[in-house]
């Protein structure tokens, strides 16, 4: 027969073994990271909530969601377990190193006009708009009449 027949099986063969192999790795990678879990790490589930594990299970483990506030999830629920620092810093907002090079924007766009109110309360350029004479866009006013065009 021809090789070429077979080179397609052959590459296919090969992707699924890269595959498999990948998958196992990050399995065990993923078990010794769980592993490692001791009470009062910071811990990712993986749906994203940031906790604290207070104990450690079998197949679950107890995680503080917020202070006195316990849940119980099964290990494979865990997605990392963080540094102390990056914990803190992601959970509390502590960090020494933190700056802020940007410019701070504002909730509103209120601060970002330059008008004065009077004693009404009204600001000015509500004033002035009343005394600035109307755009005429080229419109006509229509004739006077009945609801076909013509007049009486």
């Amino acid at each position: 027969m021809n090789l070429v027949t077979f080179l397609p099986f052959i590459v296919l063969i090969g992707a699924m073994f890269l595959m498999t192999r990948s998958a196992k790795k990050k399995q065990q990678a993923a078990s010794q990271m769980r592993d490692q879990l001791t009470p009062g790490t910071g811990v990712r589930t993986i749906g994203g909530m940031y906790a604290t594990v207070k104990e450690i299970g079998d197949d679950t483990v107890t995680l503080e969601v917020a202070p006195g506030v316990h849940a119980i999830y099964a290990k494979n629920a865990i997605g990392a377990v963080l540094e102390d620092d990056e914990y803190n810093r992601i959970v509390h907002g502590a960090s020494d190193d933190l700056t802020i090079d940007t410019p701070v924007v504002p909730d509103d766009a209120s601060s970002l006009i330059d008008s004065t109110e009077d004693k009404t309360g009204a600001k000015d350029a509500d004033k002035d708009a009343d005394e600035t004479p109307k755009l005429d866009l080229g419109k006509k006013d229509e004739p006077k009449g009945d609801a076909e065009g013509g007049t009486k």
